[in-house]
């Protein structure tokens, strides 16, 4: 059985250099393809038209939400003033005390 024999700096400085170079090449391999300047400008293209979509949408919906909101206060206002009861004149409120009047002392004679 061989013994350990321990690696010179020129061993391990050319292991270091080979790892370097395997390190490099995995990377490269990883490293992506250069865009295609057309294929770039469509997917921009793609992204604003879907971007002006999303705005018109939103703007859209915050109009109809604004639009049911206005018709819901309309509506209520419209109850509240058929609910509101309208106050009696001094007229009306002496007619009806002069009635009260009459019909205690019409039972009061009776």
């Amino acid at each position: 059985m061989a013994s350990f024999k321990q690696p010179t700096f020129q061993e391990r400085t050319a292991l270091a250099e080979k790892a370097r170079e395997k390190a490099l090449k995995k990377m490269a391999a990883k490293a992506k393809a250069p865009v295609d300047p057309e294929l770039a400008e469509k997917r921009k293209a793609a992204l604003a038209a879907k971007e002006a979509a999303a705005a018109e949408k939103s703007a859209a919906r915050r109009e109809a939400i604004a639009k049911a909101k206005e018709e819901k206060l309309a509506a209520a206002k419209a109850k509240a003033e058929a609910d509101a009861i309208p106050e009696p004149t001094e007229a009306e409120l002496k007619a009806a005390r002069d009635a009260k009047y009459a019909a205690r002392k019409k039972r009061k004679k009776g």
